[in-house]
C-alpha cells in the first residue's frame, strides 16, 4: 500500500501498524469515557452540574432553580450518578447531591 509520506513518517514514528493499536485506551476506558461525553450531551445536565459547584444541594433545591418536573430532573441526575459525576447521600427524608471529583474535573475545578 502506498500511503502519502507524512502518514507513513507519523505510522513509522509510533513504531508501524502494529503498534498504532496501543494509540487507542482500553475497551473499558473507552466505555467510561463514552458515558460522561453522553452525560455530558445534554444542557440540563450541564445546568445541573453547575448548579452543583455552588455545593451539596437537595433534589427541591434543583428542581425549583431548573423548574423540571421530578421525572425528567430524576432521570437526569441518574444519567449524571451512572457516569460518575455527581454522587448522591440519603439524609433522612432528603436526597442530596454532590459534584464527585471526576465531576470537579470535568468542569475543569481546582480544588
Amino acid at each position: 500500500m502506498t500511503l502519502p509520506e507524512n502518514v507513513e513518517q507519523a505510522i513509522s514514528e509510533k513504531g508501524g501498524m502494529d503498534k498504532l493499536l496501543l494509540c487507542i485506551p482500553d475497551s473499558a476506558s473507552l466505555t467510561e469515557s463514552a458515558e460522561i461525553y453522553r452525560a455530558l450531551s445534554d444542557t440540563l445536565r450541564l445546568k445541573i452540574l453547575y448548579l452543583l459547584t455552588a455545593g451539596t444541594l437537595c433534589v427541591c433545591v434543583i428542581k425549583e432553580v431548573l423548574q423540571i418536573a421530578d421525572s425528567k430532573l430524576s432521570y437526569h441526575l441518574t444519567i449524571l450518578k451512572k457516569a460518575g459525576l455527581i454522587s448522591s447521600e440519603q439524609q433522612g427524608t432528603w436526597v442530596l447531591y454532590t459534584l464527585t471529583e471526576k465531576g470537579e474535573a470535568v468542569l475543569g475545578i481546582r480544588k
